[in-house]
């Protein structure tokens, strides 16, 4: 294993620093560290833990551009969607160091009245966090801010492809008064010998990962061994929906947003585009327009508008799928091809003449590239939309409110945008069903996802 970590310019493919490669063994230290510091953190008053979350909240609003610019160098996502997830990350911190002091209980009689039940919350343990190279900054904020307010400590093991984002989030926790030990970042490639050794440790005691389907699964098994408390926000595959009496300018400007947020790399991006047939031409032209408009660059550039993708390996996974389609009868209305200025773009794409069972409607692309499928029916529709293994979020575009909340209730997701093409907030509770994942982060929610409920029955 390589002393250190390459962190490469999606942008020019060229390095922009090192990061010490964690051992099996550096990351059994931290877990041993966070173990340690355990007892202390938990005994800390839920106010004081609170202020230190607020505190990092302050920092990071102040250093928004400097975090910006890290992600953009390290992701390489445009500086303005970099701006907006530090802004989204940041507020994190400020929403749990406010639920921090709302962790709640119950005290009441028995039904029976042969004696008293008292309900309190204590923190899980100690919760190794696993998060993804999409959002960096703002997947890490949304575990390690409703951890550290339950009284948990963490151990933070980031992406390889984006660890620079982590370590500055650790540093300014450090720098608003989080005590040594608290939070601990290992960043390791390859990561899988150095989690199942962490999760095999017996001192873990909560598992939180951000990522794809197939790791959640692997990660679900190994956490199993030893009974983990175990919270899982896995892969998407979201439906875009426009019925024949939807707001066209209003569904292309949601539609901009749900594909294109993050260039297409985010597990709440739509992928699969169901259009009515009555309203097709319309909605097909307007966003072709506004997809071809994209100006495919280096993030840092303030007349880019799409950035690169991550890795050469994520550009390639892009541009098979697109191949495979167009092989099979898709057509390709703009973009279609890999970029090497910059080094791993990918133009953006709109694919139509799509078949409703075509391979590409069935996996998450990850990148900037929508498929449209024409419908007539609602019906089949709607079986075409929960026919597939993932259930994280949907988009449903239409005037009429009441059929806009049946469709909602029938879709098989965990969230969904209704007129409205953004679904994340950090005071609501963010997750999916099936294979999206199990558990909810966000919101009230998110702070239960790290707390043990204990019970006592008494007399007194």
């Amino acid at each position: 294993m390589a002393q250190y970590i390459d962190v490469l310019n999606p942008a020019t493919g060229s390095s922009i620093g090192k990061v010490d490669n964690a051992s099996v063994a550096d990351c059994l230290r931290a877990v041993d560290v966070a173990a340690d510091a355990f007892a202390s953190w938990k005994a800390t008053a839920p106010r004081a833990r609170a202020e230190i979350l607020r505190k990092a909240f302050e920092i990071m609003i102040a250093e928004q551009e400097s975090l910006a610019r890290t992600i953009t160098l390290e992701m390489g996502k445009v500086l303005s969607d970099a701006r907006a997830e530090v802004a989204y990350a940041a507020e994190f911190f400020r929403w749990f160091s406010e639920e921090a002091v709302r962790i709640d209980g119950d005290y009441r009689r028995a039904p029976s009245g042969a004696n008293w039940l008292l309900v309190s919350r204590q923190p899980v343990g100690v919760a190794l966090l696993a998060t993804p190279w999409n959002f960096p900054a703002a997947m890490a904020t949304r575990k390690i801010a409703p951890a550290l307010a339950a009284g948990c400590t963490v151990v933070l093991k980031p992406a390889h492809d984006t660890p620079l984002t982590a370590l500055a989030i650790a540093d300014i926790l450090h720098r608003a008064g989080a005590p040594e030990g608290v939070v601990n970042v290992v960043v390791a490639d390859p990561p899988g010998p150095a989690v199942e050794a962490m999760l095999d440790s017996g001192k873990i005691r909560k598992l939180s990962f951000t990522g794809s389907t197939r790791v959640g699964s692997l990660l679900l098994a190994q956490a199993a061994k030893r009974i983990i408390n175990c919270s899982m926000e896995l892969g998407g595959n979201a439906p875009f929906i426009v019925f024949d009496d939807a707001d066209i300018d209003l569904a292309v400007e949601g539609a901009m947003l749900a594909k294109m947020r993050n260039g297409g790399a985010a597990c709440t991006a739509a992928n699969r585009f169901y259009i009515h047939n009555s309203v097709l031409t319309e909605f097909t032209d307007k966003f072709t327009a506004r997809m071809a408009a994209l100006t495919l660059g280096d993030g840092l550039d303030p007349s880019t508008t799409l950035g690169p993708l991550v890795s050469r390996a994520q550009q390639e996974r892009v541009t098979a799928a697109v191949s495979a389609a167009v092989s099979r009868g898709a057509k390709v209305l703009c973009g279609g091809a890999a970029s090497t200025t910059p080094a791993f773009g990918y133009e953006a794409t709109v694919l139509t003449n799509v078949s409703p069972t075509d391979e590409i409607l069935q996996d998450e692309i990850f990148g900037p590239v929508a498929s449209l499928v024409s419908f007539s029916d609602d019906t089949e529709m709607m079986r075409q939309a929960n026919d597939v293994e993932h259930g994280l979020v949907s988009y449903v575009f239409t005037r009429d409110a009441a059929r806009g909340m049946r469709t909602a209730e029938l879709l098989e997701t965990g969230m969904v945008g209704f007129n409205r093409g953004l679904v994340s907030d950090p005071a609501a509770p963010f997750g999916g069903v099936k294979a999206s994942g199990i558990g909810r982060e966000g919101g009230h929610d998110g702070l239960l996802a790290f707390l043990e409920t204990k019970y006592v029955a008494g007399n007194w």
